[in-house]
C-alpha cells in the first residue's frame, strides 16, 4: 500500500527488538513516520531509532499514549502493570490498546484500563523481524471486528497473522512462539551430524539451513500434508526411510510433542504469576 497520512496515529511503547519490529511493520505497511512514535528510556537507543526510521521518540509513555489512536505495548511483562498505570488516564476515548507482552491475559489489561477500552493480545514470534513470522491475535470484551482488521493491517508485513480465542494463546505460544527454537535446535543437530560425518561445520550448517528453509517453503506453497511430502522423499528401502526409522526409534516426535506441552504449561504458569 502507499503511504497513508490519514492512518491512525500509533504509539509504540518500548523500543526493544519487538518494538522495532512493530515500528518497521508500520512503516512497511504504509504508515508515514509522522504518524508513528516510539518510547524508549535509553537515550542512545531512542536516538538510534529516530535516526534509522525518522520517527518521533521520547521517554514518556503517558505523553505518547495521549497522542495516539493505537497504543502498542512492547515492554517486558513484568513492567506492563506500571505502563498501564502511566497511560490509563491519558488514553484517548476509543483508543485501541494492543499488547505483544507474553503471558498476560486480556483481563489483566481490562481491569487496569477504563471500562470499555478495546484491547487486543498478540502472540508474535522472532521471524517477524524479517517478515517471516507467525502471529496470533485475540480480542478483548470491548474489541470490535474493525479493531482486529486494523491490527492485521499493522502486522501484515510481519508474516502470517491468524485470529484465535484467547484460550488458545498458550497453545499458540507452544507452537509458533517457542517453535523457532525447535527449528534452530533441529538445524544445529543436522549440522552437528554433518560434522560427525566428515563435512566442515560451515558447509554442514549452510546445508542444514537451506534444507529446512526449502522444506518449509515447499510445505507452505504445495499445500500438501507434511506426511505426503515426507513420503515423496522416502523411497522404499532407501536412505530416508532408514533415517526416519531412527528418528522414531529415538522418540523425536514424542519429544517435540512433550516440548510443546511443557511450553504451554509454562506459558500458563507465567501468565498466572504476572497477573497475581
Amino acid at each position: 500500500m502507499t503511504d497513508d497520512t490519514t492512518a491512525p496515529y500509533v504509539a509504540v511503547l518500548g523500543g526493544g527488538v519487538m518494538g522495532e519490529t512493530l515500528l518497521s511493520a508500520l512503516l512497511g505497511g504504509g504508515w508515514t513516520p509522522e504518524r508513528v512514535e516510539v518510547t524508549e528510556s535509553a537515550a542512545v537507543r531512542a536516538n538510534e531509532l529516530a535516526s534509522r526510521y525518522g520517527v518521533r521518540t521520547g521517554a514518556s509513555n503517558a505523553e505518547a499514549a495521549a497522542r495516539a489512536d493505537v497504543v502498542l505495548i512492547a515492554v517486558k511483562p513484568n513492567v506492563v502493570g506500571s505502563v498501564l498505570a502511566d497511560v490509563r488516564d491519558r488514553l484517548r476515548t476509543g483508543a485501541l490498546v494492543v499488547s505483544v507482552a507474553a503471558g498476560l491475559p486480556l483481563s489483566f489489561y481490562e481491569s487496569r484500563l477504563a471500562a470499555g477500552t478495546p484491547v487486543v493480545r498478540v502472540m508474535p514470534n522472532t521471524p517477524a523481524v524479517i517478515g517471516k513470522g507467525a502471529s496470533a491475535i485475540a480480542r478483548g470484551t470491548a474489541t470490535e471486528p474493525g479493531h482486529l482488521v486494523l491490527v492485521e493491517r499493522i502486522l501484515d508485513s510481519t508474516g502470517l497473522v491468524v485470529r484465535v480465542d484467547e484460550k488458545d494463546l498458550d497453545a499458540v505460544t507452544a507452537i509458533s512462539g517457542s517453535g523457532p527454537a525447535y527449528a534452530f535446535y533441529l538445524i544445529d543437530a543436522m549440522a552437528e551430524a554433518g560434522v560427525l560425518l566428515g563435512l566442515s561445520r560451515d558447509l554442514a550448517t549452510r546445508l542444514a539451513v537451506a534444507t529446512v528453509e526449502g522444506s518449509a517453503a515447499l510445505a507452505a506453497e504445495s499445500g500438501d500434508h507434511p506426511v505426503v511430502l515426507r513420503e515423496r522423499v522416502s523411497s522404499p528401502g532407501g536412505t530416508t526411510v532408514a533415517a526416519v526409522r531412527e528418528l522414531d526409534a529415538h522418540g523425536v516426535r514424542a519429544g517435540v510433542v512433550a516440548a510443546a506441552q511443557a511450553a504451554r504449561d509454562r506459558s500458563r504458569e507465567l501468565g498466572a504469576a504476572y497477573s497475581s
